[in-house]
């Protein structure tokens, strides 16, 4: 018996487990310190008043508040402007 299939089967050919990114805590919500926030490939968010980024760009609460979003323009380095949503603990 043969120990694969004839026409050979593929070693890659498994699926990878889902990232569960995005906004985990929204605008208005209580969050306590160490709360995950936002996780995020890049800096689609940017960091505000009493949040931290973590080394995969997650975003996390430094301090006990409510959860405040809004919008900043950010100048990027070949000169263009983007507008970047800014995470704040108030």
């Amino acid at each position: 018996m043969a120990k694969t299939k004839s026409a050979g089967t593929v070693k890659t050919g498994r699926d990878s487990k889902p990232k569960y990114l995005g906004v985990k805590i929204f605008g208005g919500q209580a969050v306590k310190t160490s709360n995950i926030i936002v996780r995020q490939k890049g800096t689609k968010y940017i960091p505000g008043k009493n949040v931290k980024v973590g080394r995969d760009n997650t975003i996390y609460a430094a301090k006990d508040g409510v959860v405040k979003f809004s919008r900043k323009r950010k100048l990027c380095f070949n000169g263009k402007q983007r507008i970047a949503s800014v995470v704040n603990v108030v």
